[in-house]
């Protein structure tokens, strides 16, 4: 097989690739330089192609194998490759977090050099997270005030429940001098939008259970480790490691993804989980609408976009010092 050079394949920003993938009982190869997918049929055997270049993320959940030829294109065209549970939880395979991250020495160095100039200062660090908490409110703003359907499910960012539970989130936000701080308040809002949202939806006495077995929080946990994914393919890209987190422990090697998901969890995951449990949707249905709704609002390009801001600020506040000199 012929050596193929990753200037060999049409670069497409990861901000901008369309794809990400879960697949089961099947096995990933390559075969006439493409990577596929073969599934076993009834009389015979099926090919799908995977266009590698347009994707981000390749998810192989039960009964899945890969080819080692087939991870060497993968790796060349920037896809990030996790092993998974059925459904796509729990992860199981760890390189960094729990991702096979593609090896390559020419990413940017700016943004790494960036975070790593505030990230040793506490003080500085915390006002890191207190950016990535209005962040996400923003984005919450902005997904539930545009999306149409959302609406129509009753998810109205201008609710008077949302708006009291907003105000007292940004009061703490400003006032939190740790990071433990910022984690309660974040955890008192989530709580505010799964009661409001089971309300929206008719989901009676809903608990947070991360092990559950009722539809809402496996659609949770199925849209959580979705997010995650994008994260991870976000800081990979940028070339910042995934421990450098700002809110999540110290403590947890991968922390920094969870950071990073949380920008479009609570509006895009959380309402969805809750409106295919309502509808009694496969979970198919329900990775293809939250997948959907991560294209129709761009939630990679919000990523990237909120990290490089949060990276480059001290570079930016530099520059303008240096000038007033």
């Amino acid at each position: 097989m012929e050596e193929l050079s990753p200037t060999d394949l049409k670069t497409i920003l990861h901000s901008k690739r369309a794809n990400m993938y879960y697949l089961e009982h099947c096995r990933v190869m390559q075969k006439d330089g493409r990577v596929l997918y073969l599934t076993e049929a009834k009389h015979e055997n099926q090919y799908f192609n995977i266009p590698i270049a347009n994707s981000t993320v390749l998810m192989l959940g039960n009964g899945t194998s890969i080819t080692q030829a087939a991870m060497r294109m993968l790796a060349q065209a920037g896809v990030l490759v996790g092993f998974c549970g059925g459904g796509g939880t729990p992860l199981h395979m760890a390189c960094e977090v729990e991702w096979f991250t593609p090896q390559s020495e020419y990413r940017p160095t700016e943004y790494l050099h960036g975070w790593l100039q505030f990230w040793f200062d506490d003080v500085k660090r915390l006002e890191a997270a207190k950016t990535f908490q209005h962040a996400r409110i923003h984005y919450l703003e902005k997904v539930w005030s545009k999306d149409r359907e959302l609406k129509l499910e009753g998810f109205e960012f201008h609710h008077d429940a949302i708006q009291n539970a907003l105000s007292t989130f940004h009061k703490r936000t400003d006032e939190a001098s740790k990071p433990s701080e910022l984690l309660l308040t974040e955890a008192q809002l989530t709580k505010v939008l799964y009661k409001y949202a089971a309300n929206n939806t008719g989901v009676k006495g809903f608990t947070r259970q991360h092990q559950s077995t009722d539809k809402a929080n496996d659609f949770l946990n199925h849209g959580n480790y979705l997010a995650y994914g994008l994260a991870a393919s976000c800081l990979w890209v940028l070339g910042i490691p995934h421990g450098f987190a700002v809110m999540h422990g110290k403590t947890r090697r991968g922390a920094l993804v969870f950071d990073v998901a949380d920008l479009i969890k609570d509006a895009l995951v959380l309402p969805w989980a809750f409106v295919c449990a309502k509808e009694n949707a496969t979970e198919q249905e329900f990775r293809q609408q939250v997948l959907q709704a991560f294209t129709d609002h761009k939630a990679l390009d919000y990523m990237f976009d909120t990290v490089k801001q949060i990276a480059l600020q001290a570079h930016s506040k530099e520059h303008i010092e240096a000038n007033n000199l």
